[in-house]
């Protein structure tokens, strides 16, 4: 009999494997009186590496030149979660660069707006008095708050949605840029914005549903385009998109859940794709995955052809309490999908409108829906694998030991850290129990992230509260 070949992914992965288990077999080698010491959210160090990278930046970052929007984000999102800002002089620095940035691109739009929003507080707001020709600059007077003259308010808002509008595709997906490429990224982005802006209407999302369904795979996961490998971030847009579309009921639940429970691998960790390595940057992608299916159990148990009386199995006999309290709470309600979650068809933008809530509400509503459904993931595991093996104790996360420290990782480190802490509360804005979070409570602790936009939870509340008046 031949010997089984062992091909580079394998010894990749042992070599993964290797430094992981020399990380955890150190870890709890040492005496349990003494892990609460070595087990911390090294947030000073996390908010000075952040903070240096907002004031500047070596020539090595020059091949992201054109990511400085992304990186404006990663950071400022980073600081959020834990729960830091930044003195006056950076935001005005910040916001300013942001008002530079004239080249439309999808991408940049998104992490625009949500630098933006973590941004905005009015105390905080610069005045600005200048216009340019195209949609950065109006972005950032629009997200800003600014207190202006409501026609040019809504010429901004005009100008956005016309931007979004342009970049729309006959697929029914969205483009990343004029004469760019159309994938699952864009039509997340697209969505995001106009959707947190709230200037979705049913042309914007027309078509949408069907570009995403198109690209989910046989394994059950999301690619970028038809036709190619299901794929963490793609999943992530894909669904999140399709829930704020509210046609996340077209796609196959069980099928994506299936798929997204075995990235978890080993380590703890996350990965993007079948046959890959862990990377620290999926404990948000993947992670929030699992997050949101935890609340489309109805949608899940429907196309299942289970009961949806909100009933799980309980690993004990509180998580059994805890639930029969909830149902208590909904006695009364609809099992049906329908009513619970009102949902649309093919088309639903044009065809079900006046049957489904607004478009620009799903967010919030999403949010706060009661959970019935434990994690599918082992919260806890993601967590160690977070804190101890893409932390950096300078400050920063990596993507897996033998990496270097860089601000994209440091942003998805966190948001996924964030997501894992918060799994198994039961309603938005309720914090974990010290159970429930690896390491000590309030070293550890993160702020809540709003698992369909990456945004800190309450800098998404205060813009909602903003623009929904619009």
């Amino acid at each position: 009999m031949e010997s089984r070949k062992v091909t580079k992914t394998l010894e990749d992965q042992w070599v993964v494997e290797r430094r992981v288990r020399e990380i955890y077999d150190y870890f709890y080698s040492i005496s349990p009186n003494s892990l609460p010491n070595l087990i911390e959210l090294e947030r000073d160090k996390h908010f000075d590496y952040l903070s240096q990278g907002l004031r500047k930046l070596g020539p090595s970052f020059s091949v992201l030149d054109a990511s400085r929007p992304w990186l404006c984000y990663w950071i400022l999102h980073s600081i959020a979660l834990l729960g830091e800002s930044i003195d006056a002089k950076l935001e005005s620095d910040a916001t300013d660069f942001l008002t530079r940035c004239q080249m439309p691109h999808l991408a940049t739009t998104y992490a625009a707006v949500n630098s933006l929003i973590t941004l905005g507080k009015p105390e905080a707001l610069s005045s600005i008095n200048r216009c340019t020709s195209y949609s950065m600059f109006l972005l950032v007077s629009y997200l800003l708050f600014i207190p202006v003259d409501i026609d040019l308010i809504i010429c901004l808002r005009e100008k956005l949605y016309t931007f979004l509008l342009r970049m729309k595709d006959a697929s029914g997906g969205f483009r990343m840029h004029d004469g760019g490429e159309v994938d699952v990224r864009a039509c997340y982005t697209a969505i995001s914005v106009a959707n947190i802006l709230n200037i979705v209407d049913d042309e914007l999302i027309h078509g949408v549903g069907n570009y995403i369904l198109s690209c989910q795979t046989y394994e059950g996961g999301i690619a970028g385009e038809p036709g190619s490998e299901a794929h963490g971030g793609y999943t992530f847009c894909g669904l999140a998109a399709m829930i704020l579309i509210n046609e996340v009921n077209r796609l196959d639940l069980p099928g994506l859940m299936d798929w997204v429970v075995f990235r978890q691998g080993v380590e703890g960790g996350f990965q993007g794709r079948t046959n890959k390595l862990v990377d620290g940057c999926y404990s948000f992608w993947q992670g929030a995955v699992v997050f949101l299916i935890q609340r489309l159990n109805l949608v899940v148990h429907e196309q299942l052809g289970l009961s949806n009386d909100l009933s799980t199995e309980s690993a004990d006999d509180s998580s059994e309490s805890e639930l029969s309290d909830e149902e208590e709470h909904l006695e009364g309600t609809s099992s049906h999908v329908q009513e619970t979650f009102p949902l649309g068809q093919e088309g639903a933008g044009q065809d079900n409108a006046s049957d489904s809530p607004k478009i620009a509400d799903t967010g919030y509503e999403f949010i706060n829906r009661p959970i019935a459904m434990q994690p599918l993931f082992d919260s806890m595991y993601l967590q160690q694998y977070v804190l101890l093996c893409s932390q950096i104790e300078v400050g920063g996360f990596r993507d897996k030991p033998g990496k270097g420290r860089d601000y994209y990782h440091t942003c998805y480190c966190l948001s996924g850290l964030s997501i894992a802490q918060y799994s198994w509360t039961d309603e938005a804005d309720s914090p974990p129990l010290p159970r429930d979070v690896f390491g000590p409570y309030s070293k550890c602790l993160l702020e809540q992230v709003h698992p369909l936009f990456n945004v800190e939870l309450d800098r998404y509340y205060e813009a909602r509260k903003y623009f929904s008046g619009l």
